[in-house]
């Protein structure tokens, strides 16, 4: 079993009118996760809208795919971002990721941030700790819901987090609790950007191009050593950019195991009818993973 990831940009390569049907057919053929993929301003539509929408489509009582909502820091403040992540993974019962892309400050964080600009690899880092702090901020645990009672939820169990880095300052906590997952899953592109530490200590997914892919597994385990942490806490996941179902390397299969991988992204480049044939085709062969949960489908563990 592999996770299989179809990657999407819809509102731009995919029309929001046609990413039902794929939805759909990626639901058919067991797809662990569709990525909704974040684009040029105007070209795509906001990731957590579009995931919303596609997961709303979906019959009962199949779980179907996962969704994997990607965000730049740029433009985000943390605590809005981590909100609608938080309510999209709750609403899908623990079913969402975030792939959060390096990048630039936020019209909400800069103004009271003691070093604005700087390295992206510190932001990136710094932010996602916030994630990670926030999700967990609010536990499943701590919502009584005592409507007699009338007791919404243990506060002594809900905590700020109360962080200040050199990029961000943040109070916390969310307002609503995690999922049953425990938060959203965090995903990380690039480690060449980023830094196999900081990915380490982070990410719970990691995505890496196939010319990394033979040296991945072993630096991710040593950058996991330091933080503390085993290889079973992430997965590791190779992206392959596809024109359709022909241009799947029939040695995919073959490769993923070759070099320790956990699973496949792919990026096809075409429209909705080289989607459906890619869905079609390639996925099948790499049985697709799944699960109640997206932690329980990429078979990482659950948080203490």
């Amino acid at each position: 079993m592999s996770i299989v990831i179809v990657g999407l940009a819809i509102g731009s390569t995919i029309p929001l009118s046609e990413a039902a049907d794929i939805t759909k057919a990626a639901a058919d053929a067991g797809v662990t996760a569709i990525r909704v993929r974040d684009g040029a301003p105007g070209r795509t539509l906001d990731a957590s809208v579009v995931a919303s929408y596609l997961a709303g489509t979906q019959a009962a009582p199949r779980p179907g795919p996962g969704w994997i909502l990607e965000a730049p820091t740029d433009g985000n403040a943390p605590t809005n971002l981590a909100r609608r992540s938080n309510s999209l993974d709750r609403a899908t019962g623990g079913r969402t990721a975030l792939a959060l892309r390096a990048g630039d400050g936020d019209e909400v964080s800069d103004p009271v941030a003691p070093r604005p600009g700087g390295d992206r690899s510190a932001r990136w880092d710094e932010y996602a700790r916030i994630l990670k702090g926030l999700w967990a901020s609010f536990p499943p645990a701590a919502l009584v819901g005592d409507q007699d009672g009338e007791v919404f939820a243990e506060h002594t169990l809900i905590k700020p987090i109360d962080f200040e880095g050199d990029y961000y300052r943040v109070a916390g906590p969310l307002d609503g609790p995690a999922s049953p997952q425990g938060g959203p899953l965090l995903v990380a592109d690039d480690p060449d950007t980023l830094g196999w530490d900081a990915v380490a200590r982070n990410a719970d997914v990691v995505v890496v191009d196939p010319e990394a892919a033979p040296t991945a597994g072993a630096d991710l385990s040593a950058a996991l050593a330091r933080a503390g942490r085993a290889r079973e806490d992430v997965a590791l996941v190779v992206r392959v950019d596809v024109a359709g179902a022909r241009a799947v390397p029939a040695d995919l299969p073959t490769f993923v195991a070759e070099h320790g991988l956990d699973g496949v992204e792919f990026a096809p480049a075409g429209g909705k009818d080289d989607v459906l044939a890619l869905i079609a085709d390639a996925v099948p062969a790499l049985g697709p993973s799944t699960g109640e949960t997206l932690r329980g489908a990429f078979s990482l563990p659950y948080p203490a």
